[in-house]
């Protein structure tokens, strides 16, 4: 009789570009690219052709600072995320 052993393996992570980000959310490409000069948001990687790389955690990040420009500016929306560590906040 022969045991199985567990085997673990790991899912790969899901990269966007920033076309697919706007498909899927109401940003325009412009917008994606400020947040990211601004650093509200980060790019997690670089294709060979130089496009940038979001992770999937840029659709929450994005949520957030949506409901965060209701009652405040980019700028407070930055010191905010600076402020902890820029990780997801609860708003």
């Amino acid at each position: 009789m022969r045991t199985k052993e567990a085997q673990t393996f790991q899912i790969p992570i899901k990269l966007y570009r920033i076309g697919e980000i706007v498909r899927n959310t109401p940003f325009t490409r412009q917008t994606i690219h400020n947040y990211t000069t601004m650093g509200l948001i980060q790019e997690s990687d670089w294709t060979e052709g130089g496009h940038r790389l979001y992770d999937e955690s840029v659709f929450e990040k994005l949520w957030k600072i949506q409901e965060m420009r209701k009652t405040k500016t980019l700028t407070e929306i930055r010191e905010t995320l600076n402020s902890f560590g820029n990780t997801l906040i609860t708003v």
